[in-house]
């Protein structure tokens, strides 16, 4: 299947024009991409939207964009950095079609929190998922990624940064090069 394009979200923080969204677009080029923002930051709100919120923002989003490219929303790819993947991987659960999920430094669990696993819908996600991360990423180490990850009935890839925390400071180059290449393998 072709990759019809890309939809990314952004993490808690930050807003559609994070450094690594910007230049995961511009890696992807000339595929059509669509940096969204949250309900919250539209508003100029600090705190996010309840989880449901942001769901339904990645669904209209994705429905425009895949309208606005001409193809059925299946050809998509959905993603993003920290929650604003884990909003997309949510909605893909809750039945939005994609073709894929890349899930850049994925937050399974508040820092210090290894108990508050945020994976109760990866049962849900039958098609192939993306995960780049830091192997020093406080929200999740690769182990317990890796294990979190084998509920997922899709084909799940994983790509580590070395010595990367959670914001993956400096990496953007390799965190395209791995989107790109996971794209073009679909």
């Amino acid at each position: 299947m072709t990759v019809g394009g890309l939809l990314l979200a952004p993490g808690f923080g930050g807003d559609r024009n994070q450094a690594t969204l910007v230049a995961v677009e511009a890696a992807v080029a000339p595929l059509p991409v669509e940096r969204i923002d949250f309900p919250y930051r539209k508003e100029g709100r600090r705190g996010p939207d309840p989880a449901h919120r942001m769901v339904a923002c990645v669904v209209e989003e994705a429905t425009a964009l895949a309208a606005s490219a001409g193809v059925e929303p299946d050809r998509l790819v959905l993603g993003g950095r920290s929650m604003g993947g884990r909003m997309c991987s949510m909605a893909v659960a809750e039945g939005l079609p994609a073709a894929g999920l890349a899930l850049l430094s994925y937050p399974l669990h508040p820092p210090g929190r290894p108990e508050k696993l945020r994976t109760d819908h990866f049962p849900r996600l039958d098609l192939p998922v993306l995960f780049v991360g830091g192997d020093r990423d406080p929200f999740g180490s690769p182990a317990e990624m890796e294990e979190a990850a084998r509920a997922i009935p899709g084909r799940v890839t994983f790509v580590w940064l070395e010595g990367a925390r959670h914001d993956a400071r400096g990496r953007d180059p390799v965190v395209s090069a791995a989107v790109v290449d996971w794209i073009a393998a679909l």
